[in-house]
């Protein structure tokens, strides 16, 4: 059995957008952390407009790391602040998109400004969706 990694995070901040450097697993050992962090963040700067969460070194993500995720997503929002998931490497794309979570995160908000992200989807039509889902017991309409 592997040791987990441990979870580094390094914060660069300027006046209304703040960077955070993730280095290791986000799991359900350290995720608490990154949340402490970008609560501490939020608290602190009622202004924030842009938070940055470089992913390009995670490693594991497990179920409670994507929770936090989402409820980083919340928060900022809440917040006022726009969550960007900055180079992300593939396994974190696979998870996001497995769960069905990938478009929450890159998805421009209907009142967002597109040219302020750096990702951007179109969410499905509704027949997309229709289609993507049988409504039949057995997998037919």
């Amino acid at each position: 059995m592997t040791q987990p990694s441990a979870l580094q995070l390094t914060t660069i901040d300027t006046a209304d957008t703040v960077r955070i450097e993730i280095t290791g697993d986000l799991d359900y050992d350290t995720a608490d952390l990154l949340l402490d962090e970008v609560t501490d963040e939020l608290s602190a700067r009622p202004g924030l407009k842009e938070l940055h969460l470089h992913c390009a070194e995670i490693g594991v993500v497990d179920s409670m790391g994507l929770s936090i995720l989402l409820m980083i997503g919340r928060r900022t929002a809440a917040a006022g602040a726009r969550l960007h998931l900055d180079d992300r490497p593939a396994i974190l794309d696979r998870l996001l998109d497995i769960t069905g979570t990938l478009d929450y995160f890159t998805v421009t908000p209907p009142t967002g400004d597109a040219s302020h992200h750096s990702t951007t989807h179109s969410p499905p039509t509704t027949g997309e969706a229709q289609a993507a889902r049988p409504s039949g017991p057995d997998g037919t309409t």
